[in-house]
């Protein structure tokens, strides 16, 4: 049997190689989930310490709303992975390209434009993954979410909401990869620095050009009016020399009930956004009777969002909005950003060396049904997507080790700046708000979570918090 495999044609050692590999990492996240499952369905009660941190009530909601993501991931994962395994058996990419061929061949392009059938190729892909992923999309929204309280959206508002996206993803994709294969095609031997440096250069531009541009043709982004808290971030920024320019309220409770922060920009020109549902005093959620003024604007603008008022309180103070900022801020300031942005570059740079040396295997080629060309496009889609899979989890795994290391530093950061206690009860606050479930199986954490689990934060800060 051994010998029988190993004499197989390269080709069908690759495809087999590549579809085996696909299913063991399936099954390994199957395995996990499983193992979180059970902690969902065997853990009903409090922990004896969670009991001051965490109600009942609380408790349960989040267990049902966890165990609910949790099995909606199976069987939106079961049928994502059956689906790639079907395209790959029965030779769709190959039908694909050629279909794209048909497509340039009408309008009068030839099959030595590579690079127009690539596009139409790459709208076909994408068109083909949106359209089977909508159900699943929509079940999560208006089933899952609805369900548990989070869903603010109309169902208009979400197909409007995902054809935008879809177009706007468009107008950046194919630009991008056009150019990206046009320097392949006339790189020469180093066509692989040069193909670097345009995606480092994309990357660095769609940062900047993000918040401003893309993002506000989805959210309402409003500065955050004068007022103490705006001194209060403005000075805490001025302490650590973090270069704030301007600090934003985005309205995400149009969208969802969940809440989030960041901040974005490079060199002296940095900016802070606080979703409207992270601020206590700022979250349309939280109102009742007659609407504030600024939120009978934002209602007035959002007309196809759906008013929920919560009979819970949303959101943190501005002293544990404070705590919360000051750990973003030390994220910056111990470099976690650059750091980050230099491993990326690292990856992006070993993995178009890489892919230099590969690009002329034919059997490569082969082993996915293309036996007399060999687009430049497939080229990518083969050698990133299944050839490079094995380095690619193992690569996901150390950056989620490394993401919680980075987590636990800037916690001691915000400690550091005396706001231990508020970013105690902030990270409570919030894990209530997002009914998050505070226990977790220790594999599935150490594989899954980018983020320490509550309770393993709460201990590094609990000391703090006790004095």
């Amino acid at each position: 049997m051994v010998e029988s495999i190993f004499d197989l044609p390269v080709e069908k050692l690759i495809f087999y190689a590549v579809l085996g590999f696909s299913w063991t990492v399936y099954l390994w996240e199957a395995y996990l989930s499983y193992r979180q499952r059970s902690i969902y369905r065997s853990t009903t009660h409090v922990p004896q310490e969670l009991g001051k941190i965490m109600d009942s009530e609380t408790f349960e909601k989040s267990r049902l709303y966890q165990l609910d993501k949790s099995n909606f991931s199976f069987w939106s994962g079961l049928y994502s992975e059956t689906e790639g395994t079907l395209i790959l058996l029965l030779g769709g990419i190959p039908l694909m390209w050629e279909l794209a061929g048909s497509v340039t061949a009408r309008i009068g392009f030839g099959s030595e434009y590579e690079i127009t059938q690539s596009l139409v190729f790459l709208t076909l892909a994408t068109l083909f993954s949106a359209f089977t992923g909508l159900p699943w999309s929509v079940y999560n929204t208006f089933v899952i979410e609805e369900k548990h309280g989070f869903n603010q959206q109309t169902f208009g508002f979400f197909l409007k909401d995902a054809v935008k996206k879809f177009i706007v993803t468009q107008c950046i994709l194919l630009p991008v990869t056009s150019l990206l294969l046009y320097i392949i095609k006339i790189g020469g031997d180093y066509f692989f620095i040069y193909a670097w440096l345009f995606t480092l250069a994309v990357s660095l531009v769609l940062v900047t050009i993000y918040a401003d541009y893309i993002a506000p043709l989805f959210d309402k982004f409003t500065p955050l009016p004068e007022g103490e808290l705006k001194t209060d971030i403005e000075d805490m920024a001025k302490s650590i020399s973090f270069p704030l320019t301007k600090v934003y309220v985005v309205e995400g409770s149009k969208r969802s009930s969940h809440s989030n922060a960041y901040f974005y920009g490079f060199f002296k020109n940095k900016r802070i956004v606080l979703f409207d549902t992270l601020l206590e005093d700022y979250s349309p959620l939280n109102k009742s009777g007659e609407p504030q003024p600024e939120q009978a604007e934002r209602e007035d603008t959002s007309s196809e969002s759906k008013a929920k008022p919560k009979n819970k309180k949303q959101g943190c103070n501005n002293s544990e909005i404070l705590a919360v900022l000051g750990h973003e801020l030390g994220h910056w300031k111990l470099g976690h950003t650059v750091k980050n942005i230099v491993i990326s570059q690292m990856n992006s740079f070993l993995c178009f060396s890489l892919f230099a040396v590969l690009i002329g295997r034919k059997e490569l080629f082969v082993a996915f049904g293309f036996n007399v060309s060999q687009p430049t496009l497939i080229g990518l889609m083969i050698i990133f997507q299944f050839i490079f899979s094995p380095y690619n989890e193992l690569l996901s795994f150390c950056l989620t080790v490394l993401s919680r290391r980075f987590e636990f530093q800037a916690d001691a950061f915000a400690r550091g700046m005396g706001k231990a206690s508020e970013l105690y009860s902030a990270l409570i606050k919030l894990n209530k708000d997002n009914l998050g479930f505070p226990v977790a199986d220790w594999l599935f954490s150490m594989w899954h979570y980018s983020h320490p689990p509550l309770l393993e934060r709460l201990r590094a800060l609990g000391s703090i918090k006790q004095d």
